[in-house]
């Protein structure tokens, strides 16, 4: 007996529960109907959601950009590395000394801190022109740089090998290339051991650097560079011996990183003979001042972006609401005449309810298509990177949802409302 009366139960549920599907798609169907027989009034609104939504796609998927750019950022930099860079960069005046840095800093440093493995002097020259027969090149940079530079910045050799300790001392002809000037000047083919010529000076290729794909903070790649000795650098393009612009320090313990911060600066201080409250003559920026710098351009992006999307997305309610209350005004007679074969209020409003969010989700896929066309474009310009992933999609979804529900709630109730007898008549 119980089983037979679980059975009852089991199957008043069943049907209970296909009874209900068949509501909603009876409630989809009639909302695709309404929303068909007023084709210009539902394309307004579709418009009018779908910019609030592009805009709310572009500024998700820009953050997660700025999150994966800064994450990429770090990785370069290194969590266990700083620059000290000569002249201070937070208050530089025009005029003002950059060249601070001496060997003599680099030979103290890698002897006064024990927890620094690696110091490496650097410094840059711009917009030399590459030959390798018949194939030329102007790249971006050309870094002077002590041995063992890939090490340094935790970037791999693709081919070939790094500087030696002989190479900086002798001020030997050799030179590591990234991936486009190897690629603009040799194809696929292999460089290590041939000949180029930066700026008419021959110089032997003994190493390839790995692809990176990043681009630097002015808006060029970094894999447009060639590495040479710092010696031959000063050497072969006549700049100062004695100076240097930059020095990257590495060090074991990358747990205390502003300890090591605190640590190099007051070497500096005291071998620059910087008297207390006297202003630096250099600037120390570590792998966590990137991402304090990153996070303040973010936060101003979605700021931005953020009230955008806030305002486009509202201007999509207010036209949804006003179009709905319009709607309900026209459509007296039908609200009326479902009344009065049985429909009840629930059902009225459920169905404008269904209509409301039905126009707002086809806003928020045409929305996604205008926000990520037009955030492809950004990212081409180089102004913002998008990130794509399941979330864009998700929130602007969601979002649209809660738009319908919201502004498309009211003009329901109205509908729902209305006296049958007097919405026949066409009354109020």
């Amino acid at each position: 007996m119980q089983t037979t009366t679980t059975r009852l139960k089991t199957t008043f549920y069943s049907q209970g529960y296909a009874l209900k599907i068949i509501f909603l798609l009876r409630f989809l169907v009639l909302s695709f109907q309404a929303l068909l027989a007023y084709k210009l009034r539902s394309l307004f609104v579709i418009l009018a959601i779908s910019l609030g939504i592009a805009s709310l796609t572009i500024i998700i998927a820009s953050i997660d950009g700025a999150n994966k750019k800064a994450d990429e950022i770090s990785n370069v930099f290194g969590p266990d590395a700083l620059m000290v860079f000569g002249g201070d960069i937070l208050a530089q005046s025009s005029g003002k000394r950059t060249l601070t840095l001496t060997w003599e800093d680099a030979k103290v440093m890698r002897a006064s801190l024990p927890s620094a493995y690696i110091v490496l002097p650097m410094r840059a020259k711009s917009q030399v022109l590459l030959r390798y027969q018949n194939n030329s090149f102007t790249t971006n940079i050309v870094v002077g740089s002590t041995e063992n530079y890939a090490t340094a910045w935790n970037w791999p050799l693709a081919e070939g090998r790094d500087f030696t300790a002989e190479d900086v001392e002798k001020g030997a002809s050799v030179c590591l290339l990234a991936h486009l000037p190897a690629t603009k000047l040799f194809g696929n083919a292999n460089p290590v051991g041939k000949n180029i010529l930066l700026n008419g000076v021959p110089f032997t290729v003994i190493g390839i650097l790995s692809f990176r794909g990043l681009s630097t903070p002015g808006g060029g790649e970094i894999d447009d560079r060639v590495i040479i000795p710092l010696t031959t650098l000063t050497k072969r393009f006549n700049m100062d011996k004695l100076y240097f612009r930059a020095l990257r320090v590495k060090f074991l313990d990358s747990e205390n990183m502003e300890y090591n911060k605190e640590q190099v600066a007051s070497l500096l201080r005291k071998l620059h003979k910087i008297e207390d409250g006297g202003s630096d003559d250099f600037s120390i920026i570590t792998a966590m001042d990137i991402q304090k710098f990153l996070n303040m351009l973010k936060g101003g992006l979605v700021i931005f972006l953020g009230i955008t999307a806030a305002a486009a997305m509202s201007v999509g309610g207010f036209v949804l609401a006003n179009l709905f209350y319009l709607s309900v005004a026209e459509r007296k007679v039908e609200i009326g005449l479902k009344k009065a074969l049985g429909a009840t209020s629930r059902d009225i409003l459920i169905q404008f309810m269904f209509e409301s969010v039905l126009l707002t989700l086809l806003g928020a896929v045409l929305g996604l298509v205008i926000g990520l066309f037009f955030g492809q474009i950004l990212t081409s310009l180089g102004l913002i990177e998008i990130a794509l992933s399941f979330k864009v999609f998700l929130l602007a979804l969601l979002a649209s949802v809660l738009i319908g529900l919201i502004f498309g709630l009211r003009p329901a109730k109205e509908a729902a409302r209305l006296d049958p007898i007097l919405a026949l008549k066409g009354g109020d």
